[in-house]
């Protein structure tokens, strides 16, 4: 009975091809946004997440200042010592390694080429921490990072624009007054999860950009990375404890620095961009409606012409459940279709702006299903009205309509 159903659905639909493609184009168009939405969506939480572990896995970073973003008065707040890099060490367990590290911008000159990029002064731990890893060469030793010589480890963007295809390892390499030699090459990373180009960065000892290009001996940035299984919230605590006595901050006295943890930060991305991803899901659904309204009316339609058809069926013994699950049927395979059609028309273009926008590809079963169900259950709710009609019609009244 079902099948022999399905199959007079599918003869009704075929009798009126192009009419059943503009209905179920509603049902298309509206899986299709769902699932392309929520798709990127996940490409994105999945890129911010990956970006957020490229700064370095179990890291807290301390910075200067009340306040962060955009206007923080890390100005007025005193920077970091070298010294509370060894107290760190030796008063906090738990911990993986810590990296001071100051930044400065300046302009590099290779040959006849410059290029200006972000120098970063740090120790050794700093490449452990950050999870940075050699394509070429080596990191500074420990006796270059003492004397403060003129040695550096180049980012790969800086290697594109100074060096073209010659190798970089042990050129000479000029950071605005001193020449220093490059000594190794990172592993691109690509853009962090700000935005910033991770790869345009050069690497030197602490001391030697402290002497040559800051001119003073502070430090404006900690990084702590903690062991694997840490409790992060009670090492945080710790350190929040010892940079106060350090610093001398009476109890009444709020901090002058701040301790963010890059998994906290991670989370609160990842957060946002879910409900993004929500959101967008839910306007895009609001065209399933829109192709159930759709599928509501052409079948209202089919059963005015039909009516005769009708009339005949229950003239000659057909039931009104029969008549009833003939149109449901109907409808229902209508919006099955149209949800197949939109699972297609989402894969093809989820993948393509996944490689236009840079997000990975992630095919998400669930949401696949829910859309094609939903879109099913479209085809019930807005076709049962229609088909509730064409079985309650009256047989003889039904005969006499021409």
């Amino acid at each position: 009975m079902l099948w022999s159903t399905i199959l007079l659905a599918f003869r009704a639909i075929r009798r009126n091809a192009v009419r059943s493609l503009l209905t179920v184009l509603g049902i298309v168009i509206g899986v299709a946004a769902v699932v392309t939405m929520v798709t990127l969506g996940n490409g994105a939480t999945r890129s911010v997440s990956e970006q957020i572990a490229s700064l370095g896995s179990n890291l807290l970073m301390v910075l200067p200042g009340k306040r962060l973003g955009p206007g923080r008065d890390s100005a007025g707040a005193p920077a970091f010592k070298i010294a509370d890099v060894a107290a760190i060490e030796v008063q906090i367990g738990a911990l993986k390694a810590v990296a001071p590290s100051v930044t400065t911008g300046a302009t590099l000159v290779h040959e006849a080429k410059n290029w200006a990029t972000t120098v970063t002064g740090t120790s050794r731990a700093y490449f452990a921490i950050g999870n940075w890893k050699l394509v070429a060469g080596r990191v500074f030793s420990d006796a270059e990072e003492k004397a403060g010589k003129a040695a550096c480890v180049i980012g790969e963007t800086v290697r594109r624009e100074l060096f073209g295809r010659e190798d970089p390892v042990g050129a000479r390499l000029r950071v605005k007054q001193f020449s220093c030699t490059v000594v190794g090459l990172l592993r691109a990373k690509g853009q962090s999860a700000m935005g910033n180009d991770q790869d345009n960065t050069v690497v030197m000892p602490l001391r030697t950009a402290q002497r040559r290009l800051t001119g003073s001996r502070d430090v404006g940035l900690l990084l702590v990375s903690l062991r694997d299984g840490a409790a992060s919230e009670r090492v945080q605590d710790q350190l929040v404890q010892l940079m106060r006595e350090r610093r001398r901050i009476a109890d009444n006295e709020e901090d002058d620095f701040n301790v963010l943890d890059t998994r906290q930060i991670a989370q609160a991305m990842s957060g946002t961009t879910r409900i993004m991803t929500m959101l967008l899901g839910a306007v895009a659904a609001v065209s399933l409606l829109v192709g159930g309204i759709g599928i509501m009316n052409i079948m209202l339609v089919s059963v005015t012409e039909r009516t005769r058809e009708i009339g005949l069926r229950l003239a000659i013994g057909a039931l009104e459940h029969e008549v009833l699950l003939q149109f449901l049927v109907e409808a229902v395979v209508l919006s099955s279709l149209g949800g197949l059609a939109g699972l297609v028309l989402a894969t093809i273009a989820s993948v393509a702006l996944a490689r236009l926008i840079q997000v990975p590809w992630i095919f998400d079963l669930q949401i696949n299903a829910i859309a094609f169900l939903f879109a099913a259950g479209i085809g019930v709710l807005f076709g049962s009205f229609p088909a509730r009609r064409a079985a309650r019609l009256d047989p003889i009244e039904a005969l006499r309509r021409e």
